[in-house]
């Protein structure tokens, strides 16, 4: 098996696991508020971060060195923790993904001003399409838009922040900060908002709850590996695997069907999102590669990021050193 293939694999492996981490988040959102899984979510991956913060045997404190840029990372991974979690809760999972799938298509755009990326006709008209898509699937003036759909925009919009601010410092900043920052700012804030939601919970929900946390780290870490293993023109596309999972389980799970203009939606949001991707995979056609590299799914600052990882154990693409000829 060809080293592409095995990092298909992974990914795949990889998204299928987030989806089913999105199950548990569903499931426990019938119950509790989003504020509460998410607080108990990062509380239970503070052990996993901990052994992965072992790893980094570089000198120096935690103080980051862009801190501005830091602030505001940390409050797009806020925000789209709970604006995720709280969209999983009360729309179809489709619906949820086909939102978030946007979230490329705005990377796109942000790198403009945040990165100096020069887009070109063809990739303003893949966003141009793909933004249809999304207003597709939402269908404003046929169907009433709730909360829940706000949400899911306000998480595709804030996971695109966290995104590109981390293209943008993640050369400068040490790993461990990248992930503490999101983690501690989720935890401090949740938990202060914790005490005019909190409901008890039983032993086996802080079990599902855990169950939430170690499926965010294992499946960060297979994408993690697939990026070690394979070419990210063939790694990204494998998270639109998602809507596949999401299709399943809403069935299985939650009674869930997907009428046809979600599914249209989907489609041209993912085809808008492909050519993207494959565009920026030529050497001449993008100068940050903004959407590549190591994007995962969207930032909730409870797991890994693939990127901050990569660069612990020095093996971001940005720091391959090319042979010499």
């Amino acid at each position: 098996m060809s080293a592409n293939a095995k990092g298909a694999l992974l990914a795949l492996l990889s998204f299928g696991i987030f989806a089913a981490h999105d199950v548990f988040v569903k499931i426990l959102g019938g119950i509790y508020s989003p504020i509460q899984i998410v607080f108990f979510s990062v509380l239970f991956s503070f052990p996993l971060a901990t052994v992965m913060l072992m790893r980094d045997a570089k000198p120096g404190t935690l103080l980051p060195v862009h801190p501005w840029w830091m602030a505001l990372r940390t409050l797009a991974a806020v925000t789209t923790a709970i604006s995720a979690f709280y969209a999983f809760t009360v729309l179809p999972l489709a619906q949820t993904y086909a939102i978030l799938f946007a979230a490329p298509l705005l990377i796109t755009i942000l790198a403009i001003p945040i990165l100096g990326e020069k887009v070109r006709i063809r990739r303003w008209l893949a966003v141009i399409v793909g933004l249809t898509g999304v207003l597709v699937v939402l269908r404003p003036g046929s169907t009433d838009l709730t909360l829940g759909h706000a949400a899911a925009l306000a998480a595709a919009v804030g996971g695109s922040i966290a995104s590109i601010i981390v293209r943008r410092i993640g050369a400068d900043e040490r790993p461990v900060v990248m992930l503490l920052y999101p983690m501690m700012a989720n935890f401090v804030l949740m938990g202060v908002a914790l005490a005019f939601v909190y409901e008890p919970m039983p032993i086996e929900h802080l079990g599902l709850v855990a169950l939430v946390s170690v499926f965010a780290w294992i499946a960060g870490r297979c994408i993690i590996a697939a990026y070690q293993i394979g070419e990210a023109a063939i790694i990204a596309p494998m998270q639109y695997s998602q809507i596949l999972w999401a299709a399943l389980y809403g069935a299985l799970f939650f009674n869930e069907n997907i009428d046809g203009m979600t599914i249209i939606g989907a489609c041209i949001i993912i085809a808008s999102g492909l050519y993207i991707v494959l565009r920026e995979s030529g050497a001449d056609n993008s100068a940050t590669t903004p959407v590549l590299r190591t994007r995962s799914r969207h930032e909730t600052g409870t797991y890994m990021r693939a990127g901050p990882f990569l660069r612990l154990v020095g093996r971001h693409p940005e720091q391959q050193v090319p042979p010499k000829p």
